[in-house]
């Protein structure tokens, strides 16, 4: 066990733990994750059959193996991330390894080599987002991301975990959103993103997070100069068109995020036709 003399978050841990390894294939999983029998052996083949692969997850379940706690990750044009396929039946998992949007930190393999190009977690995150924002970034930079559903481990999953949860899930996103998205899908998303601010006030006024939130966006705007900053390191490693980053990103509103709002069929088939858009007129820049 590494011994920390302050608490580093998720990310910092992995950070020191990734450090104190000279293993080519770094494993990451929750503390209140178990794998299976054969998880492990499931997980290091994927790394010779699949070589373009930069990060992977297990087939994370719940409910003792009844239910699927996230097949791959769904990332939300507007940067927003959750489990995908959530609370569905064990048989509606993949049955073979195949490309996710952003693969679950829950129980993540990352290649060293990758790891290291891309600087690994952001440390400034602490938890949460930080396994979509290494994802997208390994995206970005020209690898794929996916799950090897033949290893299993199961998670004692529940999505609240206090109000400070909402702070860092907003502020996260931002830093993603601001440092990770090519210049071309930035700017073509930016009456979205303005727009959902002001929805995602309403829902966190309704969920009694606007404060959560309202700090968010004071920490934003107050960190920008090292967003940006930021921002030149990692694009300085892209290595795809923003077309291409861009069908990693969905359209769909299932977020537990978003509550009632997410169920407003007006609003959903609206977000559909403006992503369609924006896919449109992006080129190969």
């Amino acid at each position: 066990m590494l011994e920390q003399r302050t608490n580093l978050g998720f990310a910092g841990g992995c950070h020191a733990a990734a450090a104190a390894s000279s293993a080519p294939l770094l494993l990451f999983l929750n503390p209140d994750a178990e794998p299976a029998p054969g998880c492990l052996a499931a997980l290091r083949s994927v790394a010779a059959e699949r070589p373009d692969w930069g990060a992977w997850q297990a087939l994370v379940t719940m409910e003792d193996g009844a239910a699927i706690n996230t097949a791959g990750n769904v990332t939300h044009f507007l940067g927003m991330g959750w489990a995908g396929r959530c609370g569905l039946p064990l048989a509606e998992a993949p049955s073979a390894p195949e490309e996710v949007s952003f693969a679950s930190g829950a129980a993540l393999a990352v290649r060293r080599e990758a790891w290291e190009a891309l600087g690994g977690f952001e440390p400034r995150y602490f938890m949460y987002g930080e396994d979509l924002d290494l994802c997208l970034r390994l995206r970005l930079s020209g690898w794929r991301v996916g799950i090897a559903p033949a290893a299993r481990v199961e998670h004692r999953y529940e999505f609240g975990k206090g109000p400070r949860k909402w702070y860092l899930l907003e502020r996260n996103r931002w830093w993603t959103v601001l440092g990770v998205y090519p210049a071309a899908l930035l700017l073509l998303l930016f009456p979205a993103l303005l727009l959902a601010e002001l929805a995602l006030l309403a829902v966190a006024w309704k969920g009694s997070w606007l404060p959560q939130k309202l700090h968010a966006q004071l920490s934003v705007a107050r960190e920008l100069p090292r967003i940006l900053a930021r921002r030149r390191d990692v694009q300085a490693l892209r290595g795809v068109p923003a077309r291409e980053f861009a069908r990693a990103l969905s359209a769909e509103l299932d977020s537990p995020y978003l509550g009632s709002l997410a169920r407003v069929a007006p609003l959903a088939a609206l977000q559909r036709t403006y992503w369609r858009v924006v896919l449109a007129l992006l080129t190969r820049s």
